[in-house]
């Protein structure tokens, strides 16, 4: 998997790429032939987005953009989107991750977890977004959270750590 970062520190760079490289492999995904974006924003950048895309004018701690539609859930046809590959490394793009790293270090805090744990946990609920997973209803949102509990309990990366 190929991860674009912006405003992400280095550190931070190879547990985020562990934790989405898991989450693929969890799900059966093709993980040598995806990319993403991952960035790192504040609490005015994120609620500015929130309120253009979602039409809701408050700070959030992630925002998920798909560019793939995959209303099935399941493993991605990569033929199905051959145009759709990037041309310059013929990996297909599921999308942008935006972050708000003031929002994760709070809820990091409320929650008495690390900031790796927080981080992590956002970034593999907007990846599981990006492949057409959501929570709007119990359902939905029991099975995320059980991908989601899954890959994190693998990797060891636990809450009130």
């Amino acid at each position: 998997m190929k991860i674009y970062f912006t405003n992400v520190g280095l550190f931070k760079r190879g547990y985020i790429k562990k934790v989405l490289e898991a989450g693929l492999e969890y799900l059966g995904q093709p993980t040598g032939q995806l990319e993403v974006s991952l960035s790192f924003v504040g609490e005015d950048e994120i609620r500015e987005l929130n309120k253009e895309y979602r039409d809701t004018d408050k700070v959030t701690d992630v925002l998920s953009f798909p560019t793939v539609d995959n209303p099935e859930r399941g493993v991605i046809d990569l033929a199905s989107h051959a145009s759709d590959l990037n041309p310059e490394t013929w990996l297909l793009n599921l999308g942008d991750i935006i972050i708000c790293l003031p929002r994760a270090k709070q809820q990091a805090k409320e929650y008495g977890h690390s900031l790796k744990r927080e981080v992590a946990f956002l970034s593999l609920h907007s990846l599981l977004h990006l492949l057409g997973d959501d929570h709007m209803n119990q359902a939905d949102e029991e099975q995320m959270t059980a991908v989601q509990n899954a890959v994190l309990d693998k990797l060891n990366i636990k809450r009130n750590k």
